[in-house]
């Protein structure tokens, strides 16, 4: 890898804003349009999942009642505080709502954590060994984003069929300016369903992306001169770190809500 020290400005941003691309169509490494797999953001997403339910499941076989430790404490801290924001928001009896909270705010916050990491440690680390990019926050990868969401559009869909059936197409029908408008409401129910998924993924990456930025354009400074903003933005940047894991999870909630329930 070129030394990131010799990089012009603009090339020490492109450097750190280009993933770790696979072709798969051509089996080639780098970018290639439609099919290509970043295999930065898939791996880091697919590290982070497998951690958090390792000790997710750490914590449930050495569960101690009475007198439980610390970690078990904080567990179940965001194990209640999910619960509770479940039971407040969504109003359908479906027991997949609240475990697909849990693991959606806890698998986004700690993607999101990864922006706090030094810029430059990962990237140097993996030059030892050939790797010339790789971009360590997965949030900040728009795939990562329009995939979990998608993935929420889709049960969307589910819920809307499973449990209103017929009066489904009732609804898209009349509501909201009655029966006679009917074209016009089937195109506003069109436009709604689709902003679900745009305003899930859009603003997680929107956020992420900005603060990652934010970060490599503090890395340019002088050596002295990076601790007050970086340590100012970062502080700050938990803030939202931990709200966006919160917004996505809440959204889903409401959407998923609003699935089960008719006008």
């Amino acid at each position: 890898m070129q030394n990131e020290a010799a990089l012009t400005p603009s090339a020490y941003i492109e450097h750190h804003l280009t993933h770790l691309s696979f072709n798969l169509k051509t089996f080639s490494f780098g970018n290639g349009g439609f099919w290509t797999l970043n295999l930065d953001s898939t791996a880091i997403a697919l590290i982070v999942g497998a951690l958090i339910f390792g000790l997710l499941r750490y914590v449930a076989v050495t569960v101690k009642a009475g007198i439980p430790g610390k970690f078990q404490n904080i567990v179940e801290m965001v194990f209640e505080f999910v619960h509770n924001t479940v039971k407040e928001s969504y109003h359908g009896t479906s027991r997949l709502i609240a475990p697909l909270a849990l693991t959606l705010f806890l698998w986004i916050f700690f993607m999101n954590v990864l922006d706090l990491f030094p810029v430059d440690a990962l990237s140097r680390l993996l030059s030892l060994f050939g790797v010339g990019h790789f971009k360590s926050v997965p949030t900040t990868d728009p795939n990562v984003t329009f995939a979990m969401s998608l993935s929420i559009f889709v049960l969307i869909i589910f819920y809307n069929l499973s449990i209103k059936k017929f009066h489904l197409g009732k609804e898209i029908l009349t509501q909201p300016f009655g029966p006679y408008f009917f074209p016009i409401n089937v195109m506003f129910r069109i436009i709604e369903e689709c902003v679900k998924p745009l305003s899930l993924s859009l603003r997680l990456f929107g956020n992420m992306f900005a603060g990652e930025l934010i970060f490599i354009l503090i890395a340019l400074l002088p050596w002295w001169a990076q601790w007050l903003p970086g340590g100012v933005w970062a502080i700050f940047h938990i803030l939202i770190i931990t709200l966006q894991a919160f917004i996505f999870m809440m959204l889903t909630i409401v959407y998923l809500s609003m699935a089960h329930e008719t006008h």
